[in-house]
Formats: structure tokens, C-alpha cells, sequence
């Protein structure tokens, strides 16, 4: 069994469907996954784009959605879900410097966008709309287990 992270809205490596970026609706899009290894307590979804600000030159990587403590039972995180988390589950902060989900939107090229789901043995406590960097510094140590899926999306031409 291998933890794996999927989307109905795109295969791995996929283009990622307009309604889901800042030329769409700027929905997340639905996500699910399977086979959460044993002794799993949390979750933690990032995703983010390494390919900022054009993919021929990246100088950064630009975080789109930070959740944590998502519920080792949920499976899945349905369109839109970013309006409303599942339990007890909780939003960081993007690099926007909002605690909700930012879509693709590429200045310049097609850019891949990495859903990074991580598995831990504990739930994360005294976090306060954590960026991606204080996530993970508070994930250290508990990782039991991650699963990637990478979407790609270029902006439309006006």
C-alpha cells in the first residue's frame, strides 16, 4: 500500500482546469487520497509553486494553501472545500497573506503547481495561521508518511 494523493479535476502532471485559478472561479479543487500509513494522528496539505515568477528563471517557490490538522479519517477535501474545512481541520497563510486557498496564476509560462499532503503522529498545537516555513518547522520530527500531486497551468491569453 502507498499513500497516494489524487484529483477527479486533473492527473498527475495534468493541466489544471481554469476554474480552479484566478481565470476561473479560483476554487480549490477537489482532492482525495488513500492508504494513510498507521499511526497517522493528522494531515497537513501545502501547496505551492516552484516555478515563480517564470518558469525559465524561478526565484521563488509561491505557497497557494497551507492546511493543517486535517483528521486522519477524512478522506478527501471536496470542491471548494476551502470555504469549509472538514473537522477541526485549519488554515495557514498563503503568500498572499490570506488563510485560504489562492489558485494558479502564472505572471508567465506554465508553471507546476505541487499538492504536498503529509502524514504525522501528532496533532500540531500552538500554531496561529502558520506560514508554509513555521509549518513545517512544527512538522519536524512527525512525518510518517507524503504524497505529491502535481498539476501544471499556463494563464489564458487576453
Amino acid at each position: 500500500m502507498t499513500f497516494k494523493l489524487i484529483s477527479l479535476a486533473f492527473g498527475h502532471n495534468g493541466s489544471i482546469p481554469s476554474q480552479y485559478t484566478c481565470d476561473g472561479d479560483d476554487i480549490s479543487p477537489p482532492l482525495a487520497w488513500s492508504d494513510v500509513p498507521a499511526g497517522t494522528r493528522s494531515l497537513a496539505l501545502i501547496m505551492d509553486d516552484p516555478d515563480a515568477p517564470d518558469p525559465a528563471k524561478p526565484q521563488r517557490v509561491y505557497v497557494h494553501w497551507v492546511v493543517y490538522n486535517i483528521s486522519p479519517i477524512t478522506l478527501k477535501l471536496p470542491l471548494n472545500s476551502a470555504k469549509i474545512l472538514p473537522g477541526r481541520a485549519l488554515h495557514g497563510t498563503n503568500d498572499w497573506g490570506k488563510q485560504d486557498y489562492g489558485g494558479p496564476c502564472p505572471p508567465i509560462g506554465k508553471h507546476r503547481y505541487m499538492f504536498k499532503l503529509y502524514a504525522l503522529d501528532a496533532q500540531l498545537q500552538g500554531l496561529k495561521n502558520p506560514t508554509k516555513a513555521q509549518l513545517e518547522e512544527a512538522m519536524m520530527g512527525h512525518l510518517v508518511g507524503h504524497a505529491e500531486l502535481i498539476g501544471t497551468y499556463e494563464k489564458r491569453k487576453k
